[in-house]
């Protein structure tokens, strides 16, 4: 039954955030830094989804670990600085989204039937927490899913509902047309009834959304789905993420986290730029980097310490911290690993990846759009 108006269900203190993921499709960003603490906007990823926790209301976060796990407390510390009181369990081995959430259950001070928001730690998003939480006390649900529209859901998990939006099935990755039918899909934000993750199986992997939804929903449980198409982006691929770190900076996804005013630039304190250097497109240059005379840097991200020497134009891509980018080198779409170095006259277009401390000599690379 939905609770009485004024109950403690009218909020939500508590969460749960995933953070285990390797990311894969990151590296070599994620080689010596794990996804949630990749800077985006001048801040570990993970800082934006924090804040915009506490400003809905969130006191208590647990923090799901797993791959280099060590690196998360040390910056956080127990979340005063942010408002938050932060606690942190590591897997020992990988549990998947499921087992994640039911191994750090312990954690967690709720009562049975009071909510508890769950969300992954790699998506970017203008999702109103409140009105979920909203949804999700008035529906009476058992759980309560963020979802969102997109124009092609192929590459995702298909979730219909009915006229009140309650959710009627999961349905994997369509291939075929007449697997397509919805655009609605599950955007990786929950609020759970506390008891509900009690049921989750113990000390083994566990797919919340190919495992538990599915046996939740044929045991007729009550999973509620609310639509918010705000601005959502999946921050799986180099591309993605040097993307929302420029819609952070631009202010065109909500945070904040984001340092000072919003505009077509960032640069930190003790960053040096040129006069002439020309930044655009939201582009974040990072603690310590120096650009030289008459780079021009267009949407991207340019981590702590990197160097960007003279001339050289860099569009739509990522530089590592501590990396070197050669005078007059042309970049564009492309991942420069932590600590490399590409020389002068380089060109590098089309997801290029250069490895965490490999070197490029000058003119080395050319990229050539003959076929």
């Amino acid at each position: 039954m939905p609770a009485p108006a004024g109950s403690r269900d009218d909020k939500v203190t508590e969460a749960i955030l995933l953070v285990g993921g390797k990311g894969t499709r990151l590296r070599p960003l994620t080689v010596n830094t794990p996804k949630p603490m990749v800077p985006a906007a001048g801040v570990p990823f993970l800082t934006h989804q924090l804040a915009r926790a506490r400003a809905a209301g969130v006191e208590h976060i647990v923090l799901a670990t797993s791959y280099l796990a060590e690196v998360f407390e040390p910056y956080f510390g127990d979340g005063s600085a942010l408002g938050l009181h932060l606690e942190y369990v590591t897997e020992e081995e990988p549990l998947g989204t499921g087992g994640a959430i039911r191994n750090v259950a312990s954690r967690l001070r709720s009562g049975p039937d009071e909510p508890v928001l769950i969300f992954n730690g790699d998506i970017l998003t203008g999702l109103d927490i409140e009105a979920l939480v909203a949804t999700h006390r008035s529906s009476g649900a058992d759980v309560s899913l963020h979802l969102t529209r997109v124009e092609d859901p192929r590459a995702f998990g298909l979730v219909p509902t009915d006229a009140d939006g309650r959710v009627l099935a999961f349905l994997e990755k369509p291939q075929t047309p007449e697997e397509i039918v919805t655009d609605q899909i599950n955007a990786g934000a929950y609020v759970f009834r506390r008891s509900v993750i009690d049921t989750i199986p113990v000390g083994r992997p566990v797919s919340v959304e190919r495992e538990t939804f599915p046996d939740l929903l044929s045991s007729g449980a009550h999973l509620q789905g609310m639509v918010d198409s705000t601005y959502w982006l999946d921050l799986g691929t180099p591309q993605a993420f040097v993307r929302g770190s420029a819609d952070l900076v631009m202010g065109r996804a909500p945070s904040p986290a984001v340092q000072g005013r919003c505009g077509d630039r960032l640069v930190l304190p003790t960053a040096t730029v040129a006069p002439d250097a020309k930044l655009t497109g939201g582009t974040v240059i990072g603690a310590n980097a120096v650009i030289a005379e008459g780079a021009r840097i267009d949407g991207s991200a340019v981590l702590d310490g990197a160097i960007v020497e003279e001339g050289a134009v860099v569009t739509a891509s990522l530089i590592g911290a501590g990396a070197r980018i050669g005078a007059r080198t042309v970049l564009s779409d492309v991942v420069i690993g932590d600590g490399a170095v590409v020389g002068p006259d380089n060109e590098l277009r089309d997801g290029a990846r250069v490895w965490c401390g490999a070197v490029l000599p000058a003119s080395s690379v050319r990229f050539s759009s003959d076929k």
